[in-house]
């Protein structure tokens, strides 16, 4: 099955949304029972946290920290937006600086201006998007970023995208309530795949689609610790309360040419295994053993993929032991809290 197919269906009543790409699975979205990234609550400021500039507010689903936040008052009001899902037993991740997302637009409060994506490098393209982007915001004080999808599309669809996110914002920035209250939940499976999937791709909407189009069988291989690499060869993904540790195993041949075959085959392969498993957060790499002058090349091909990659990681580099690390925000629900 070639080409890229977007499937919308349920698992165990919970709406989630599969990415089959080339017949394999790319990436996986499905609904749990924590609050979704992207909600936005009216809060109310508890205490700060002493050392760490940090304040640990009251939502309506329960305690959440704001990082990194000054002059605020234990008791004040202010809007904030979950960025992530919480480890068991933490508070949620917020964030004050609130963003409305859509397919086509991104409406900035706090960012004032107007931006077009710049993987558009069209001139006469710019200046198309960049008109429609001054007719829509005329007089708001909101910043615009219009993403790169907008690239071709038609402009009602633009339009109507813009006008729904800046509508939404002004009524949530303009809310006078005084309470904790969740003034707009974040966007579920179905709507995150119509958002954030924007390469053509086939839509099947049919009840029983994933078991039609393999989803099953790939999510399957997910919940298992076990991904087979191309040309022989496994990841062994394990998720432990600190951090994700990732084995790089060659199999039986145990030379350094299939140690460095299977460590690069690794940094492709990394972002795809760990989107669809939904896992973030430290991540360790035990590489097999490879001559260490092919270590930038392994960074460069592991820092390639995970530009194409949805979810926002950084590199932190090699430990004294030869191990590779990375942070990932966790920006999913892991799939075998859901899934078991």
């Amino acid at each position: 099955m070639k080409g890229r197919t977007i499937i919308l269906d349920q698992i165990e009543g919970s709406q989630a949304a599969a990415l089959m790409v080339d017949g394999k699975l790319d990436d996986f979205l499905i609904d749990g029972d924590r609050p979704r990234p992207g909600t936005i609550y009216r809060a109310r400021a508890d205490r700060p946290v002493k050392g760490q500039g940090g304040m640990f507010v009251t939502t309506p689903d329960g305690p959440a920290f704001l990082r990194q936040v000054k002059g605020l008052a234990p008791g004040a009001q202010l809007l904030v937006q979950v960025t992530g899902f919480a480890e068991p037993g933490k508070a949620l991740p917020i964030t004050d600086r609130i963003l409305f997302k859509s397919r086509y637009a991104i409406v900035t409060p706090d960012a004032p201006g107007l931006n077009i994506s710049r993987s558009i490098r069209d001139e006469d393209e710019r200046d198309r998007l960049l008109e429609i982007a001054h007719e829509q915001m005329e007089d708001s004080s909101y910043g615009l970023i219009l993403r790169s999808c907008c690239s071709g599309a038609d402009i009602v669809d633009i339009e109507e995208d813009i006008s729904a996110m800046r509508a939404l914002a002004e009524q949530i920035l303009n809310d006078s309530g005084t309470e904790p209250e969740t003034l707009c939940e974040g966007d579920g499976p179905h709507i995150l795949a119509w958002r954030d999937w924007t390469d053509p791709a086939e839509v099947i909407t049919e009840p029983g689609g994933f078991e039609a189009q393999g989803v099953l069988d790939a999510l399957d291989t997910a919940r298992g610790i076990a991904e087979p690499l191309p040309g022989g060869g496994h990841l062994f993904i394990e998720a432990t309360r600190a951090l994700v540790a990732v084995d790089v195993n060659t199999g039986k041949d145990s030379s350094l040419a299939a140690g460095t075959k299977a460590n690069f085959a690794c940094a492709k392969q990394l972002a795809r295994a760990l989107r669809v498993r939904g896992l973030g957060g430290q991540i360790t790499l035990d590489l097999a053993p490879m001559p260490k002058k092919d270590r930038r090349g392994f960074e460069q091909v592991l820092r390639a993929a995970l530009k194409a990659d949805s979810v926002e990681t950084t590199l932190a580099g090699w430990t004294p032991l030869g191990h590779y690390e990375l942070q990932r925000k966790r920006g999913r629900i892991p799939l075998a809290e859901v899934l078991k």
